[in-house]
């Protein structure tokens, strides 16, 4: 008889090792054998589609995304045929792969940790490391609002949308998604280079975050309010400036945060020296300080915790009902 592992297993423990230790630099990561596909396989597609890299692009989307799906879904089966603790191990250390909670942390406090240090040119550093956008001549204001968009993002792409890919779909889903979200990170730009042959990457992550983008929507005023913070506003803001990023789901935890916090995010941002305006998001309650980077933080670990909770009981009941 075939082993079953229930899903909350695994799921949870991948979840803890994610909030212990993060993700080490020097550990084997299926997302840098995703980008690895991902730059190797590029030019070949681009060769073999030449007169048509909108075409070239969809492929190689495909291909990709099928193959990563393809090599989790039967890595876990091998794994779990093999025994159940291996299958639990495997699938453990796949949905920690998945997850970026501890990383959000990490990346953000090392620019809190320059600013505090008065070090302008090293928190520019360290910021760039996270986001896309020219960080060379940015204030102290900048570097913080840049720090707190890029948390609020994040809160979708490293935690809610990987969480609610496992819940609806397992584990191959979860990494599925990396997939599709190293793609865009990699060649999903309006460049030059990138506007015909990235177009599918981006759509498809578009796509893809669509519906997590909405979940933390509704998450991230509750686990605001759960740390003492404006929940009701944060709620007001979505509703109200949620659309206003030209991204069709970046705007939706940016606007919760800063509602929770009383913040305006948005403005004039630089990419590659050319200069893009992106809608005010919140109001101009207080003047932003590096601990509005610090409650973001928090937030997105609440948000964590209470998302993981909400979905492992629903897939309970799911399940209890549909025996599924």
């Amino acid at each position: 008889m075939k082993p079953h592992i229930p899903l909350f297993i695994p799921l949870f423990i991948g979840y803890i090792l994610d909030l212990v230790f993060g993700d080490p630099r020097w550990m084997p990561h299926p997302v840098k054998f995703i980008g690895y596909l991902i730059k190797k396989l590029e030019n070949p597609f681009r060769r073999f589609f030449k007169s048509n890299q909108k075409l070239a692009g969809f492929f190689f989307v495909f291909f990709i995304v099928f193959f990563v799906w393809l090599i989790s879904f039967a890595l876990i089966k091998k794994a779990t045929e093999a025994g159940v603790i291996f299958g639990i191990s495997v699938s453990s250390f796949l949905i920690y792969a998945s997850l970026a909670i501890k990383d959000l942390k990490v990346e953000s406090m090392e620019v809190v940790y320059a600013l505090k240090k008065n070090n302008l040119s090293l928190a520019r550093e360290k910021l760039s490391m996270i986001v896309g956008r020219d960080t060379n001549n940015l204030s102290e204001q900048e570097i913080i609002r840049a720090t707190v968009e890029t948390v609020a993002e994040n809160i979708v792409d490293g935690i809610i949308a990987p969480l609610f890919y496992v819940f609806i779909g397992g584990v191959p889903l979860a990494l599925t998604y990396k997939a599709v979200n190293t793609l865009d990170s990699m060649v999903g730009y309006k460049n030059d280079k990138y506007i015909d042959f990235g177009w599918a990457s981006a759509r498809l992550d578009d796509i893809a975050n669509f519906i997590p983008a909405r979940i933390s929507g509704l998450v991230l005023p509750i686990a605001s309010y759960m740390i003492g913070k404006n929940g009701s506003g944060a709620l007001k803001i979505v509703f109200r400036d949620g659309r206003k990023n030209p991204s069709p789901n970046s705007g939706i935890p940016e606007a919760a945060i800063a509602g929770a916090l009383g913040i305006q995010l948005g403005g004039i941002n630089f990419y590659d020296s050319v200069h893009i305006r992106k809608g005010y998001i919140g109001d101009n309650l207080s003047r932003l300080e590096i601990g509005h980077v610090n409650d973001s933080v928090k937030i997105a670990y609440i948000s964590s915790g209470l998302f993981l909770a909400v979905g492992i009981l629903i897939r309970f009941l799911f399940s209890a009902l549909f025996i599924v």
